[in-house]
């Protein structure tokens, strides 16, 4: 796979030369899947030789190299005279990188190695492990669990029976007053079941997560962001049809604005969820339970131009990809809300506040009940498990809240 990269016979011989070569023909081969420009691959393979030239001079072993190593190998980089290498090139460490990456998905390094974090505390993976066991919970929500567990842990120390009420409370109270309402919601609930799993395996005393305060906070003081049907139509309007990118911004806005999806449903749907021939899409949400909801003509359609002229033809199942090298899936919610907010942009529509994909889905919610749906009926598109979280949307229903609303006493 080399070969596709490098003209020269002799630079090919040279890169596929022992056990480095092979290691650099496998790195080739998936820069090459990714879907890498000539000039850029050659770049990340020459940054990979660099990286094991120097490691080979200094006798560490393939299977040594560590996040440590690659530290080492960023300094020697200030003062280095390696003969044939250059040590100016930007993106040299970013090809170490993805080179030692490819060596953890080989299995020839051990993963602790690759990352530069410090690896989680013990306590830490055991709630998450319970919590993926006991609860069924997503990897989203334990990765924002995991911020403020972590952050626990450094202040309080590792020994759980050292935590009690007085601490707990100082601690949240203090991350209170230097974030928001809606971080301060995450880490409540965050500690309250990580002293429920403690509890659970006999290391705090029970009941210690009634310690955790609650703030005063009133969820239906305020109505619901949303747009107008006008300006939700102007937003996919402004996704350029014939572009492999408009193609999928297009697809991704109207699964939102049409179907009411959550970031989360667009980030972990697969090729597999979609069922062409019946007309039907696999969404998860929140929980491992799926949910099949009917897809129109207008989403499937713009499904369908996605995957026949927009969708790189790469090896991964997931169905929105990114648009450049390398082409794989979003690693994060944060992808979706970046296309969204950029098409709000472009398309001149302003809104309020953050949250840019989810205002497509209150916007879905808001047309169906001026359109006379129930809320019932909302309640079935949006997934919600309780009736009372699709309440909120009543207030936004003028025309029924007319036709109950009471005279204004006379003075």
């Amino acid at each position: 796979m080399i070969s596709e990269f490098f003209n020269s016979i002799a630079r090919v011989r040279t890169e596929c030369a022992g056990q480095a070569g092979l290691l650099l023909e496998r790195f080739g081969h998936q820069l090459w899947q990714a879907g890498y420009a000539a000039i850029t691959a050659r770049r990340r393979l020459r940054a990979a030789e660099h990286f094991l030239y120097w490691a080979s001079r200094r006798g560490i072993p393939i299977d040594s190299l560590t996040a440590q190593t690659v530290e080492r190998f960023r300094r020697h980089l200030r003062r280095c005279r390696c003969p044939q290498y250059g040590s100016s090139d930007k993106g040299l460490l970013r090809g170490v990188r993805l080179f030692m990456g490819q060596l953890q998905e080989a299995g020839v390094i051990k993963g602790a190695g690759v990352t530069s974090k410090d690896s989680d505390p013990a306590l830490l993976v055991a709630f998450c492990k319970w919590m993926r066991q006991q609860r069924g919970t997503g990897e989203a929500t334990l990765s924002l669990y995991g911020t403020h567990i972590r952050e626990l842990l450094r202040s309080l120390g590792e020994t759980p029976e050292k935590f009690n009420a007085q601490n707990l409370r100082e601690f949240v109270i203090k991350g209170y007053q230097t974030c928001g309402w809606v971080k301060a919601k995450t880490r409540t609930k965050a500690l309250r079941m990580f002293l429920r799993f403690l509890s659970a395996d006999g290391q705090c005393a029970a009941g210690l997560e009634a310690a955790i305060p609650v703030f005063a906070h009133h969820r239906l003081a305020s109505l619901p962001r949303y747009l107008q049907p006008d300006d939700v139509e102007r937003l996919i309007a402004s996704c350029e049809p014939t572009s492999p990118v408009g193609r999928r911004n297009r697809a991704i806005l109207l699964l939102l604005a049409r179907l009411g999806l959550r970031v989360g449903d667009i980030v972990q749907l697969r090729l597999q969820d979609i069922e062409w021939k019946d007309g039907w899409v696999h969404v998860s949400g929140k929980s491992p339970c799926q949910t099949r909801l009917p897809l129109t003509e207008e989403v499937g359609q713009a499904l369908v131009a996605y995957v026949k002229e927009g969708r790189p033809q790469v090896d991964s199942d997931a169905f929105f990809l990114h648009c450049r090298a390398p082409f794989c899936a979003f690693r994060s919610h944060g992808a979706v809300s970046v296309i969204v907010a950029r098409a709000l942009r472009q398309a001149g529509v302003a809104h309020a506040g953050r949250g840019a994909a989810h205002l497509l889905r209150h916007s879905v919610a808001t047309s169906m009940l001026r359109h006379g749906a129930s809320l019932p009926e909302v309640a079935t598109l949006l997934r919600h498990r309780s009736i009372a979280t699709t309440q909120i949307y009543a207030k936004v229903d003028v025309t029924a809240l007319c036709k109950i609303a009471q005279p204004w006493p006379e003075v």
